[in-house]
């Protein structure tokens, strides 16, 4: 029997430790995430400078999915209108004259990308679902699992002129239509019978009856790799909210301050569970603006210049004419807001959303106006403007992950003011950051978009599984 050695001199005898008790696993850590928009459509693009280029060339569409890609971005997200805003009866000068179509623009895209989600925006009024099922089934089998549907409604008779039914929605029923028209995508995508293991999917016949559609008939696209393709919804609204509770997997909010995010995340968020949903089931992304400077007086004056060149001094009058409903352009932008009450009844502006309360916007610029000595023009500057994140890289960064930690968003659509290049300098200087606080992806470990935003693969409906346990 061996006896027990002492240990050299100079060198502790280590007592033996005491077991320790199981440790409990460290949260993981929450993950941002991030998506691109192609600016346009809207007065955050600043046309007038040297950097911005066309809004109508392939390259241009190329040029910010390329970064948004190298980025690791989500995916990269398409506007769209079905018709141009008119203002005095002219088209809108900020409007894009000819921009193409979405899902063919990112039917090209796919081909030049390898992981960056694809999301168009096509309207649920003017199209119907087996059309545009099938297109969306189509881009999701083309980028092999990259497609989403940004959904968006109509009900004013001026974009309804393009199309037979010209007008016929009330605005009460574009909230019913857009709920069916989802489910029908939905049902017609999982109309397909799946192939048992080594076998092959195969249509089976289809048959919906609601208040909006009445359709039967066999889809003709196979599931594509994602089942369902993502869907987004915009919307503030209570009942863009609840939609988006029933229906949505993104949706794509207004940004406010870091208080009203949360209460806005709380509220979208409780909805969930009366629809048998979980949390992360619905990402909740508002769409921001980002400034950046090599200090944070830097990146304050770079912003208010951004500012004033997105309102010019005709952009400012047209802006006080959105609200007024009257031709102003006898006003001088550096003078004083008019003295003169709205027009309740103008027709002034065609296509895009009426101001809900004219009378109570105008009280509040003319307080604003009075209190602060603002000129026409530095009063639609400070109310219209909506610039999100201002600062260095380093406290943008630190923003963002504040703003997803603390459960006021799970991530951001970024909006650049220049197309193509708006997002270099956030992907050169802001996304290495994120990596370093380990909020923000280093690599892409999925194939499809639901991957990238960690969405659950779709259950089938009910009545398919019911098919395929009787076949």
């Amino acid at each position: 029997m061996s006896t027990p050695q002492n240990p050299p001199p100079g060198v502790r005898k280590t007592p033996p430790r005491a077991p320790r008790s199981p440790r409990a696993p460290h949260p993981p850590r929450k993950q941002l995430h991030l998506a691109a928009h192609f600016p346009g459509v809207n007065s955050t693009t600043v046309w007038a400078d040297p950097g911005s280029r066309s809004q109508i060339d392939f390259s241009s569409f190329e040029g910010l999915a390329r970064t948004a890609e190298r980025g690791l971005f989500d995916f990269f997200f398409l506007a769209e209108g079905l018709r141009l805003r008119e203002h005095k009866g002219r088209v809108h000068d900020l409007d894009v004259v000819g921009r193409p179509e979405a899902l063919t623009v990112l039917s090209a895209l796919a081909a030049v990308t390898e992981r960056l989600g694809l999301a168009a925006t096509v309207n649920a009024t003017f199209n119907e679902p087996y059309e545009l099922a099938r297109r969306l089934a189509s881009l999701d089998h083309l980028s092999a699992g990259r497609a989403a549907w940004n959904v968006v409604t109509s009900s004013d008779a001026f974009t309804g002129e393009n199309f037979r039914r010209g007008g016929y929605l009330d605005r009460a029923d574009r909230y019913t239509r857009t709920a069916e028209f989802v489910a029908t995508a939905r049902e017609l995508w999982d109309s397909w019978q799946p192939g048992f293991p080594g076998g092959v999917a195969e249509p089976r016949p289809f048959a919906h009856r609601g208040g909006h559609f009445d359709i039967s008939g066999e889809f003709g696209v196979p599931p594509g790799p994602q089942g369902h393709p993502v869907v987004i919804q915009a919307g503030d609204s209570a009942e863009g909210r609840e939609f988006a509770a029933s229906a949505a997997d993104v949706i794509f909010t207004r940004h406010g301050t870091l208080e009203a995010g949360r209460a806005f995340y709380a509220d979208v968020k409780d909805r969930l569970a009366a629809y048998g949903r979980e949390p992360d089931d619905l990402k909740i992304m508002p769409g921001v603006t980002f400034v950046l400077g090599d200090t944070a007086a830097e990146a304050r004056q770079r912003a208010a210049e951004i500012r004033r060149r997105q309102v010019s001094p005709q952009a400012a009058i047209v802006a006080l004419e959105q609200v007024w409903g009257r031709d102003l352009s006898a006003y001088d932008p550096d003078g004083p807001l008019p003295g003169i009450e709205p027009d309740f009844d103008s027709q002034l502006v065609q296509g895009r959303v009426k101001v809900a309360d004219p009378r109570a916007v105008v009280a509040k610029w003319r307080a604003l106006a009075e209190r602060k000595g603002l000129s026409i023009r530095q009063t639609v500057i400070e109310t219209t403007g909506r610039q999100s994140f201002i600062g260095t890289p380093e406290s943008v960064a630190a923003e963002l992950d504040e703003f997803v930690t603390t459960d006021a968003a799970d991530g951001f659509i970024l909006v650049p003011h220049l197309t193509p290049g708006g997002l270099d300098d956030f992907v050169a200087r802001v996304v290495p950051l994120l990596q370093e606080r380990g909020a923000f992806r280093t690599e892409y470990e999925g194939a499809t978009l639901r991957e990238h935003l960690g969405l659950r693969q779709p259950a089938r409906s009910p009545r398919q599984a019911d098919d395929r346990r009787s076949a």
